[in-house]
């Protein structure tokens, strides 16, 4: 472990935020080493299934049974993991971790490629407002943000304009408008409903979802085609990946090198300390140890194996884990709340069907407790996701009894038109929601595995069912003839949000990072994937985390070039 190799700065993690960061600080000069746990994936070449189609895969990509159950028991739950996906996916059996049981075991989706969960995320962005970054002051749950919206959002348009946003401007101080291509098209259904909500709610919009999937070509990226296999990988680059985008920016700077299957086992400390001196690794086929040098640290492995760094990182100094004078690190992890909502049936339009695969939905926006407290049991609010669609069709094909002629008749006629709305609620952060490792239980690489003891509190319990209160009570003020509600008690970790664990905030005795993502403690050590986050709002992050990363990295070039570091 003698072995030494010097660079300005150490990325570890390639999904969305690491992505960013590689980006950002060669393209401000650094000379920077990307370690990823993960294989290589080549933009393209490496998408070997990205339009097989079905009946060509083993068993027409029915489940394997035996594989999934032994070796993916979490990682089958995921809406993209199929046999046209399983190879981004992690060995569940080879990389185990605890979580409490039943309906509130945690659910902890993960790829092991290089690009991670950028290859296979649902790609909706929305930005935060004041609403969110002000929620903890204003209710007492969690510590205040130390950040507030001006703060974001120069960031927000600099990411938005590089990756490429879809949406449309609604002017809603609490979901601001951002830098967008032009919107993709809602189908006749869709327009319907949302002229019926507007019609009938004053508080209510229904508008496209704002997603990082491209309508306009942008820096030799095609506008999408509607292929529709999205998490099977975009040659087009179509949709926003680190392959497709940051990755190739980083490249072309020359000063970038990409580590693969290389696992962070712990950050080395000086003898003060007070910063990162190495990160030490271990090669996945050799189990060889390795330390890398770096004058700046950029830990984006993904919430909670950026915490399991941290705690597995413990000094004399810092006999918790690193950076935890505060003794949070871990705690307040939170996720989205989702499964329930309604569908309506319209019998309208039957002269019309859709064409292409659109891999973007509707948004309504947040309502309740915007302007002020409503007269509602919980505190927060949701917002909605959906999309509209002909009932029967191909899409519900399997589902058919018969065979032959009957059979193809039925799968040709399509029944009446279907509008669905799930909820997505926001969870409030609370310290009993908290990880920790075994240190009796190890992985396949000998690391200790994490514990993740997490349940829903009452206020989200509280919020989904006025989520699908109102949810059939919007489709049938737009005109459904049927409606049906579903209520699913999701489970943590399934909204694939998970975010906090080592939180910003004003200073060491309440949090692990600052105003900039810097670590209170260490301050070489930048932390800009969801770990970072103080609350969670209820709209999907990820366009948050490339924001903080991006204004990070701003700020660490800087106060290295003055010494500060």
């Amino acid at each position: 472990m003698s072995n030494v190799t010097e660079f300005d700065a150490i990325v570890v993690g390639s999904g969305v935020s690491g992505g960013w960061a590689a980006k950002e600080l060669t393209e401000k000069g650094l000379n920077v080493l990307m370690i990823e746990r993960g294989r290589m994936v080549e933009h393209g070449k490496d998408y070997v299934t990205e339009h097989k189609p079905w009946w060509d895969n083993r068993f027409r990509n029915k489940p394997l049974r035996e594989i999934y159950d032994r070796d993916y028991p979490e990682q089958q739950q995921l809406y993209a993991f199929s046999e046209m996906t399983r190879h981004y996916f992690i060995n569940d059996r080879e990389n185990p971790y605890n979580g409490n049981e039943g309906n509130d075991s945690f659910l902890w989706h993960r790829a092991d490629v290089v690009g991670g969960r950028s290859l296979l995320w649902g790609r909706q962005v929305y930005r935060w407002s004041d609403l969110d970054f002000e929620a903890n002051k204003k209710d007492g749950h969690g510590i205040d943000w130390p950040i507030r919206y001006q703060d974001i959002a120069p960031w927000y348009s600099y990411v938005e304009k590089f990756a490429g946003i879809t949406g449309q401007a609604e002017g809603l101080a609490h979901l601001p408008d951002g830098e967008f291509q032009k919107p993709m098209p809602m189908s006749a259904i869709e327009k319907h409903v949302k002229a019926g909500i507007e019609a009938n709610y004053d508080d209510r919009i229904m508008t496209m979802g704002r997603c990082a999937v491209l309508t306009e070509p942008l820096n030799g990226r095609a506008p999408c085609h509607y292929c529709g296999p999205c998490e099977r990988g975009c040659s087009t680059g179509s949709y926003f990946s680190t392959q497709s985008a940051t990755l190739p920016a980083a490249r072309a700077t020359g000063r970038l090198t990409l580590m693969s299957d290389t696992v962070v086992e712990k950050l080395i400390t000086n003898d003060a300390g007070d910063k990162i001196s190495a990160v030490q690794v271990i090669d996945r086929h050799t189990g060889e140890r390795k330390r890398y040098s770096g004058k700046i640290v950029f830990l984006n492995a993904s919430t909670l194996a950026s915490i399991q760094i941290l705690m597995n990182s413990k000094t004399a100094q810092h006999p918790n884990g690193l950076c935890n004078q505060s003794g949070t690190l871990g705690q307040y992890l939170m996720d989205h709340t989702l499964g329930s909502g309604a569908v309506g049936i319209f019998p309208l339009f039957n002269d019309l069907t859709t064409y292409g695969r659109r891999p973007n939905g509707i948004y309504i926006p947040r309502f309740r407790n915007v302007n002020a407290q409503d007269e509602v049991p919980f505190v927060r609010g949701y917002g909605y996701q959906g999309s509209g669609m002909r009932m029967g069709g191909t899409g519900m094909a399997a589902q058919y009894p018969g065979f032959g002629a009957g059979l193809k008749q039925a799968i040709e006629s399509q029944g009446p038109w279907m509008m669905y709305l799930g909820g997505f609620g926001e969870c409030l952060p609370f310290a009993h929601n908290a990880m920790s490792l075994d240190a009796n239980k190890v992985d396949s690489l000998g690391l200790p595995i994490i514990n993740i003891s997490f349940s829903w509190s009452d206020n989200e319990q509280v919020m989904r069912e006025d989520l699908v209160t109102e949810a059939e009570a919007m489709l049938k003020a737009a005109g459904a003839v049927h409606t049906m509600t579903f209520k699913s008690n999701s489970r943590p970790g399934e909204g694939i949000h998970e975010m906090g664990g080592a939180r910003m905030g004003h200073s060491p005795q309440d949090s692990v990072l600052n105003a900039h993502n810097q670590a209170h403690e260490i301050n070489n050590l930048f932390i800009t994937d969801g770990a970072c986050m103080t609350s969670s709002s209820c709209v999907n992050p990820s366009i948050t985390y490339m924001a903080l990363t991006a204004r990070a990295a701003d700020y660490a070039v800087a106060q290295l070039a003055e010494g500060r570091i």
